[in-house]
Order: structure tokens, then sequence, then C-alpha cells
């Protein structure tokens, strides 16, 4: 079962229907990677509370490999405002880290779960 929902409703259905067509087996692994995806999901969109500012930007660009900055200087603080690493930054850089968050919004045996499935990958 996943515990937190996607917030569209096509991707939840999405969701849904594929755990219903799984084998049991593999269930809990799936219905843990949705709910830990969902919630980073939300995280993500929770960046808009934040206004990033160009010189965020330019901070974010300089923790990059060489080539990424290139093609993110390329792409433009504009394009960039909405890629996922981009957004984590300011959420970081405004106390709002992904794994406590994620941590804050699964359930213990949940958060314990997946963690011991990503130690194992």
């Amino acid at each position: 079962m996943i515990k937190v929902k996607h917030p569209d409703e096509k991707y939840r259905k999405n969701q849904e229907e594929f755990l219903d067509s799984c084998p049991p087996e593999d269930r809990r692994f799936h219905a843990l990677m949705f709910t830990y995806g969902n919630i980073t999901y939300r995280y993500h969109l929770r960046s808009t509370e934040f206004i990033p500012s160009l010189q965020d930007y330019y901070e974010w660009l300089e923790g990059l490999p060489d080539d990424m900055r290139l093609a993110m200087r390329q792409l433009g603080f504009g394009v960039c405002k909405s890629a996922p690493s981009f957004t984590r930054y300011v959420m970081e850089k405004n106390d709002v880290g992904l794994e406590e968050y994620i941590r804050q919004h699964m359930d213990a045996e949940d958060y314990a779960a997946y963690k011991a499935m990503r130690k194992a990958i």
C-alpha cells in the first residue's frame, strides 16, 4: 500500500494499478519506492515557497562538475529554476533537507524498511 499518495490523480492511479498487477512478493518494494518518490516529488513542489535568486543560481553552478556547470549555464537561470538539483539546493539552503523531510513524512517502519533496502542495493 502506498502511504503517501502522488498529488496528481493520473500518476496516483497509475501507481495503484501497477501495484495491483505486481506479484505479491514485489509489492512491498514498489510501494516503498512509490512512497519515497511521492514524498520527494512533494519536497520539490515545496521549493516554490522560496524565491531563488541569481546568487543562489551562481552558487549552485559553482558546486557542479565542469561539464554539468557549462550545460546548466547555457540553459540559464530561468530554465534551471525547476531543475531538481537546483530546487534541492535552494531547499537545503533554507534548512529544509531532503532526507529529513522524507524521514518526517514516511512512517517509522516504512522509513526503516526503505533505508534497509537502499543499503542492500
